[in-house]
């Protein structure tokens, strides 16, 4: 009527034809496992490397983890902080060596190394620790307890107020350092295997984003919080007058936490971006996305002809325009 063409559902894009962008041909509703492998391509790529992420990150928090436990080649200099008190009496004060010297035969050690577990002492001159503490869950670094357990029998040091006050704040901020570690280590873990199941749906993708913001973000926290803390206690207790001890950031340490953190931020990133991008093998079977279009191309009746139609151009009334 009104010469309005009658429609054709293999031309109005509403059926299943060759050329449409959208669905499959009804000979394409049941993809073969190749083409389903080879349209998802992209996504198990980039599933990888989502896991490979997640895998590095696991390796430098283990680093950290490890860290300071023991005289070995890497956790020796793997540390948060190196205390100096070889020359803990400043040199303005008189007699300042001899001083220094009755420190240390009163069993005050020249270093101490911190690190996530425990820490390690030792002597300008001598190779290797000359003592570690045990590794200890939840422990935390106090300058006080540990100076005063390293002193002979009746010996004491009185330390300024600016570092007795921030006792209460390491103690806090080391159990939640401590605990967010293990739990990034943890989840990452977990996550490794799990990630390459987001190649068969989008919920499940969505289900593995959240874990891996979970995991991201408890180990970015942990970043910050020792970062935080150690530039703090660097600050405090390099600012004492009365005392000359020097601190120094262990760069390595804070380089393997600072690249667990970015690694882990990534692989959520990845992980997000699947959500909306690459066709899963559900879309594929539910005809929503077509995924690579190398699958489809070829001889047979599971091959689909991706080229580009010229649509037709109507005027008034359904009137085709020449």
């Amino acid at each position: 009527m009104f010469g309005r063409k009658a429609s054709d559902p293999a031309s109005d894009g509403t059926g299943d034809h060759p050329g449409s962008d959208r669905t499959l041909t009804n000979d394409t509703t049941h993809p073969t496992k190749a083409q389903l492998k080879r349209a998802t391509r992209t996504r198990r790529i980039w599933a990888a490397i989502a896991a490979l992420l997640l895998l590095i990150s696991v390796i430098f928090i283990i680093l950290v983890e490890v860290g300071n436990i023991g005289d070995r080649p890497v956790s020796r200099d793997t540390y948060f902080i190196d205390l100096d008190l070889s020359n803990v009496v400043p040199v303005a004060v008189p007699n300042a060596v001899l001083i220094n010297s009755i420190a240390q035969t009163l069993g005050l050690n020249d270093h101490y190394r911190v690190g996530l577990w425990n820490y390690c002492a030792y002597n300008i001159g001598e190779s290797g620790f000359d003592n570690c503490s045990d590794p200890k869950t939840l422990w935390w670094f106090n300058p006080v307890e540990i100076l005063q357990s390293q002193l002979l029998a009746g010996a004491s040091i009185a330390l300024p107020a600016e570092v007795t006050q921030i006792l209460d704040i390491i103690r806090l901020v080391s159990n939640w350092m401590f605990g967010l570690f293990l739990a990034g280590a943890c989840l990452s873990t977990v996550m490794i295997p799990l990630v390459f199941f987001t190649v068969f749906s989008r919920w499940v993708g969505l289900f593995v984003t959240i874990f891996t913001f979970l995991a991201a973000l408890f180990t970015t926290v942990a970043t910050i919080l020792a970062t935080a803390m150690f530039i703090i206690m660097q600050n405090a207790i390099t600012s004492v007058d009365q005392l000359n001890i020097e601190g120094q950031i262990g760069a390595q340490m804070f380089a393997f936490m600072w690249i667990a953190a970015a690694t882990g931020i990534l692989a959520w990133l990845i992980t997000l971006g699947q959500c909306c991008c690459c066709a899963s093998r559900r879309d594929i079977k539910k005809g929503k996305k077509r995924g690579s279009k190398a699958a489809w191309r070829g001889e047979g009746a599971n091959s689909v002809d991706f080229s580009e139609k010229r649509e037709t151009k109507k005027g008034w009334f359904g009137r085709r325009k020449n």
